[in-house]
């Protein structure tokens, strides 16, 4: 499985459309490798170097299998984005307050659809995925503020 975007390399600079010196929307992600048992897919976007602790971006679940592509602002159809650490669901985008920080993009393949409401966050996403996970597969993007 893989997760990658015609908008940046993995281990590269982020463009700052995607962050909140910019447009603060999602970047584009592709999709592949998807294994065929897969029932549904879960998206993971944090940023493990926050000076609190890892800071949740992005939770989306119960993603289509057939989707290779997320495009940029948008939402795959009939997914369910989860309650970030900015306590809401959506894409908020990098923001780190000094630094360079990492982005890790999480692509998983499930077993199952999560029957989950919106108010769910990543600690619950993550229990309710364990012994489910197919294969998983990660993108890291960067950004910097001085």
């Amino acid at each position: 499985m893989k997760i990658t975007s015609p908008a940046f390399k993995s281990n590269s600079h982020l463009p700052t459309q995607y962050t909140c010196d910019g447009n603060n929307i999602n970047p584009p992600l592709t999709i592949g490798e998807i294994p065929a048992q897969t029932i549904s897919l879960a998206l993971i976007v944090d940023d493990p170097d926050a000076p609190a602790g890892t800071w949740v971006h992005w939770l989306v679940w119960n993603i289509d299998p057939q989707t290779t592509n997320i495009d940029t602002n948008s939402v795959p159809d009939n997914s369910i984005e989860g309650t970030t650490s900015f306590d809401q669901p959506g894409y908020d985008g990098p923001c780190p307050p000094s630094g360079t920080h990492r982005y890790f993009f999480k692509i998983y393949a499930l077993d199952i659809t999560l029957n989950l409401p919106v108010v769910t966050n990543k600690t619950e996403l993550e229990k309710a995925m364990t012994d489910h996970i197919i294969d998983h597969a990660e993108l890291v993007g960067l950004y910097s503020r001085e």
